[in-house]
């Protein structure tokens, strides 16, 4: 299996091309900046290619946008990112380019060679490996970003049930609480999915359809 590594740490890309060989795989290419990974991924069409998300000049996130520009110049090209901290938008952004064949891995995780180099291959194959605190900080952003997420379980009940066109009386009744409080619930989920009232929108129809997208 052919392998770019991507890596500006001259004793942690060494590592990385030891490591590698050791487990069969062939380091085709070894480069310290994103132009230098854009070029060998143009020469070599790797199987896979490992970056570092933070690279020369500004070591931000040359590697990530060097990665990304590889994919786009080689559709589906397998990519492990490595970084030394989860950075939501980083993995986010990566997985949009195309959910297979990507991998984000924490440095760390690269000191257990058996499961790095098991990701390695399952990314070569095609498959997505997430590292479990990258997976965890995206699915709390999820939460803080839809604002279904802050709705209590009996609001979801509510608006479920006027998602099924039900009024107030019936849900009230559905539900065995008084129709004041279905009210109050109703009110609830409006504020929470930013419904203020007004004359031009119907904001039962809009929180149906913000429940229905979810």
């Amino acid at each position: 299996m052919r392998v770019v590594i991507a890596e500006d740490s001259g004793l942690l890309r060494q590592g990385l091309v030891r490591l590698l060989g050791d487990a069969g795989f062939e380091v085709v290419a070894q480069v310290g900046d994103g132009p230098g990974l854009v070029d060998a991924v143009d020469r070599h069409r790797p199987d896979v290619c490992v970056v570092d998300v933070r690279m020369p000049p500004t070591h931000r996130d040359e590697g990530l946008r060097a990665a990304l520009e590889a994919r786009s110049l080689v559709p589906g090209l397998p990519v492990v990112i490595l970084s030394q901290y989860v950075e939501e938008r980083y993995a986010g952004e990566l997985l949009e380019s195309g959910p297979d064949g990507v991998g984000y891995l924490l440095k760390d995780r690269v000191a257990d060679v058996g499961d790095f180099v098991d990701a390695l291959r399952r990314v070569a194959a095609g498959g997505t490996v997430l590292d479990p605190e990258v997976v965890a900080q995206l699915l709390a952003r999820r939460r803080r970003d839809d604002p279904l997420e802050t709705l209590t379980p009996r609001e979801r009940e509510v608006l479920g049930l006027m998602a099924e066109g039900r009024s107030n009386a019936h849900i009230a009744r559905s539900l065995v609480v008084t129709e004041g409080a279905v009210e109050k619930h109703v009110r609830n989920i409006f504020g929470k999915l930013g419904l203020p009232a007004s004359d031009s929108n119907h904001r039962r129809v809009l929180a149906v359809l913000a429940y229905l997208r979810d």
